[in-house]
């Protein structure tokens, strides 16, 4: 326990004179770590604290040695050391802290409870400390604590108690069925399955019309409606309702009954409600020949209030969109609007609409389902469109097609249908026709030798007649081609053209004319092409840049009729200030300054100093083409800026307009220097 080597034990050899010639070692367990000896004495310590319960023995080996030849002198010898046990540990518990459930009310027993009739209710859960010593007990005695919760189990000891002994709940007479009306609940101290409720109606004049069932989440007892509410029929309900623990235990039946029970009221309000239909289906029958206006059937309704309102009656119109039905507001009958087709729609089903005259908004709906019944109005026809073929090598008498027919009317003993030829083709060379009696006919071969060549298709009209009363029938045609067949009878081809383009042009031929029609299109579009070409104008386009080009003039100018060499739209507004323009069919040489607006000038002037500046272009530029141009100018009249252009009044006696420059302009004005120069009055005169 202490610090200092605690003496084990001592080792000795029968050689060991005490001479000091003799040295003892030590090995095995713990050697050297835990005990050492002493070489020279043998005696064996303990240097470290020895713990029992770590380890109770070890086992060790000892040797004595010759001090100076180091060799044994005796066999080497094995012994245990034991340790001996102490009280150095105290008792523990092994799981402590504990818990234990013990049930309320347990009589005393092993486990002893210090009060009788403990009460989960009161106090569910008690703290205990339990102790335990060693050594039974004696001083020196160690000890160890723990703790224990003692929790009380609920036991059903509580009976279920409603708060109040009587319950009222107000609901509308138009609450749906199924819905909830009230909620009550029972009370019980006790919990879990102690605590799970029973609810059921005892006793009360609403037994068929409600019923209570359980919440399992609330154990709450839920009252719905089984049937219909009606204030008119019924204001009010009682329900005697009683509430009961679903496992009972019987060591506590003495504590009173385990069950309770209470009165429920239920007061039905009054709401508007809209008409109700004496049914909910009214099923009508009407033949389809009947005629407009036609009474089928009638529908009524009511106001089940206490006021009784007189109800007016309508079709929704979203159920009888084609509108083949019409309906007395005030009666209820219902006739038909337009004719019927049962081949159309055989069941018409409406929606009758019936609302309080005083509250329109209060609608009910009825609903009539009206069968047209059938008749005969409908003629039959063939059941399909049939591709019949006749072989050229067919026999007499031989079945070329099974035909059967079809009836749109459904007659209640089902159709029977009678087949023949027409009265035209009854006696022709080639078909017969013979009725199954099955609502079947076949056709049939009368002769062999047909020929694609000289007729490839045949019409039969066949008769057909059904047994409707009265008996309709029809006339349809049935188209049979001649066909090229093999030696089982299947049709190779049915075509008759192999035979007849011999007799006209041939594939060849044809083609050969298409080519030729082709070419003369062709030659035709590029002569248009061509001529067009030569009818283009010699101005160019203003994208158009051909200063790279030389253009050569081989005609005379287009004269007065040549409009496009220059642009009219300079002409027209005179207020606008002239640039110099370089001309656009040839490269510019000269340029010319900007001349100032012209504005303020008289009109006489203006036009002249146009027409003498174009004069001077056209003479200094030497690549000019060489032809006239008469320009026209569109606009004239009093008021104008330019004031009248008119001729007559330039030769007027009152014009001071002087013409006679127009002789130094060279031989392309002579014409007009003759006209309007110093001999002008002779000229007009």
């Amino acid at each position: 326990m202490g610090s200092d080597p605690l003496y084990v034990g001592k080792l000795h050899s029968d050689v060991d004179k005490g001479d000091g010639s003799i040295k003892y070692i030590l090995s095995g367990e713990g050697a050297s770590s835990i005990f050492i000896i002493d070489e020279n004495t043998g005696d064996i310590h303990a240097t470290k604290r020895l713990d029992r319960e770590e380890q109770a023995y070890y086992t060790l080996r000892a040797q004595a040695l010759d001090r100076l030849t180091n060799k044994p002198v005796e066999p080497e010898s094995e012994f245990v050391i034991k340790i001996q046990d102490i009280n150095d540990n105290e008792p523990k518990f092994l799981d402590g802290p504990y818990t234990a459930g013990v049930p309320e009310m347990s009589p005393v027993g092993v486990i002893k409870t210090a009060l009788p009739n403990m009460d989960r209710e009161a106090k569910d859960q008690y703290l205990l400390v339990i102790q335990a010593k060693d050594m039974v007990g004696q001083n020196g005695g160690l000890s160890g604590t723990t703790s224990v919760t003692v929790t009380l189990t609920d036991v059903n000891d509580n009976p279920p108690r409603f708060p109040r002994r009587s319950y009222q709940y107000n609901v509308p007479e138009s609450l749906p069925v199924a819905s909830v009306v009230a909620r009550i609940k029972a009370a019980d101290a006790d919990i879990g399955a102690n605590a799970e409720m029973e609810y059921k109606i005892v006793d009360g004049d609403g037994l068929g019309i409600f019923k209570i069932s359980v919440d399992k989440d609330t154990e709450e007892g839920i009252i719905t409606i089984q049937k219909e509410l009606d204030f008119e029929t019924k204001t009010s309900y009682t329900l005697r309702i009683e509430a009961a623990n679903k496992d009972a235990d019987p060591r506590f039946l003495s504590l009173g009954p385990f069950s309770d029970t209470t009165t429920v009221k239920i007061i039905v309000e009054d709401v508007d409600e809209p008409p109700v239909f004496s049914t909910p289906l009214y099923p009508m029958e009407v033949s389809e020949a009947t005629q407009v206006g036609n009474i089928i059937g009638t529908v009524a309704a009511h106001d089940p209030d206490s006021s009784n309102s007189p109800v007016r009656y309508s079709i929704d119109r979203n159920t009888d969109l084609e509108r083949y039905f019409n309906i007395d507001a005030n009666s209820g009958v219902i006739t038909t609007a337009k004719s019927l087709d049962r081949e159309t729609n055989a069941v018409h089903n409406i929606t009758v609409l019936a609302m309080e005259s005083q509250n329109p908004s209060q609608v009910g709906r009825g609903y009539v389902a009206i069968t047209i019944l059938d008749i005969n109005d409908n003629a039959p026809e063939f059941a399909t469109d049939y591709e019949t073929t006749v072989c050229e090598n067919s026999q007499p008498g031989q079945v070329i097609q099974k035909i059967s027919a079809v009836d749109k009317d459904e007659p209640s003993n089902g159709h029977q249908f009678y087949f023949s030829l027409t009265t035209d083709a009854t006696n022709n060379y080639n078909f017969s026709l013979k009725d199954n009696k099955d609502n079947t006919a076949s056709i049939l071969t009368r002769r062999n030798g047909f020929r694609r060549q000289e007729q490839s298709v045949y019409y039969l009209p066949i008769f057909i007649v059904d047994s409707g009363s009265p008996s309709l029938s029809s006339t349809n045609t049935l188209t049979i081609r001649v066909c090229d067949c093999d030696a089982d009878g299947i049709a190779q081809t049915c075509n008759a053209e192999a035979y007849v383009l011999p007799a006209g042009l041939s594939t060849g031929a044809l083609i050969a004319i298409l080519a030729c029609v082709l070419t003369l299109l062709v030659l035709i579009l590029l002569i248009v092409t061509m001529r067009r070409r030569k009818k283009e104008p010699l101005i160019f386009d203003e994208e158009r840049d051909i200063r790279e080009n030389i253009v050569r003039y081989d005609d005379e100018g287009g004269g007065e009729e040549d409009t496009e060499a220059f642009d009219m739209a300079a002409l027209r507004n005179l207020n606008v200030i002239r640039d110099t323009k370089t001309r656009r069919d040839v490269t510019p040489e000269i340029q010319f300054l900007s001349r100032p607006t012209f504005k303020s000038i008289p009109d006489n002037v203006i036009f002249r100093e146009f027409i003498w500046e174009r004069l001077k272009e056209a003479d200094v530029d030497p690549c000019a083409p060489p032809y006239d141009s008469l320009q026209t100018y569109a606009f004239e009249g009093n008021g104008s800026v330019a004031e009248s252009l008119s001729s007559l009044d330039s030769i007027s006696s009152n014009s001071d307009q002087n013409y006679d420059y127009l002789s130094d302009w060279g031989p392309r004005f002579k014409r007009l220097a003759d006209m309007y120069g110093t001999g002008q009055g002779s000229l007009c005169s």
